[in-house]
């Protein structure tokens, strides 16, 4: 009878921003002015995805086609950012999605979404980081593996170590305990390098480019184009971190 009570019980948003908050005993200090914000979600944005994502879906799916994909995706990110603007100015707490869906949907679909967030959370982050390695050894002009550690007693598929990936998670995580502003300012200077080598790159294609380039525009038809953008969604996702600020 418990169980069936939580799955149908909702929270209001009164209780969201003053009880639950109130509950802690701790009032968390405001260290981020606007401008921290806007360059916390340039930097949750541009990630990894927009270099990794674009050429295999301009490859395999759209063509030149994915400048639509970029468009189509782009859209429905910003109709999703609508409504998390909505939501965190109504409920202004670092709970994000699950305090509002909390409050719209109920508990048992908070705790759904909450898990669903985290994983995803883990993940990416786990991804991302291991593709660091990759890069990093790129760079040095060694083999994406070489920095890895095999270790021959385990399942092949699993038997390369990468430490170099975890260390650069736990000194994020480290930083970002430590220090709000330090963090931030971090952020500054790792999204202005994501935007000068975006604009590097665009410089460069540019130099090189061509209306031939575009013959042949949507090889894949409408289907490869509806299909890049899917997967070019991910390139945008991270907005919703920036309303966990609030």
């Amino acid at each position: 009878m418990r169980l069936k009570d939580r799955i149908a019980a909702r929270s209001m948003d009164d209780t969201e921003i003053n009880e639950v908050r109130a509950r802690s005993g701790h009032e968390m200090k405001r260290n981020l002015s606007w401008w921290d914000l806007i360059w916390f979600g340039i930097g949750a944005v541009i990630g990894a995805g927009i270099f990794v994502l674009t050429g295999e879906e301009a490859r395999n799916a759209a063509g030149p086609a994915v400048i639509l994909s970029f468009v189509v995706s782009g859209v429905s990110s910003m109709l999703s950012v609508f409504c998390y603007t909505e939501f965190a100015v109504e409920i202004p707490v670092a709970g994000g999605s699950f305090a509002y869906l909390r409050v719209e949907l109920g508990d048992f679909v908070a705790f759904i979404a909450a898990g669903n967030i985290l994983l995803e959370y883990v993940v990416s982050c786990a991804a991302v980081a291991r593709s660091w390695t990759s890069y990093f050894a790129t760079l040095l002009n060694h083999q994406p593996d070489d920095f890895r550690i095999h270790i021959a007693s385990l399942s092949p598929d699993y038997s390369r170590l990468d430490p170099i990936a975890v260390a650069v998670i736990v000194a994020i995580c480290l930083a970002a305990v430590f220090s709000t502003k330090a963090t931030s300012r971090f952020n500054y200077v790792s999204s202005i390098i994501h935007l000068a080598i975006i604009v590097f790159i665009v410089a460069a294609g540019l130099s090189r480019a061509s209306l031939k380039n575009l013959s042949d525009f949507m090889p894949f038809g409408a289907r490869g184009l509806f299909s890049a953008s899917a997967v070019l969604f991910f390139a945008y996702v991270g907005f919703d971190a920036v309303s966990t600020m609030a």
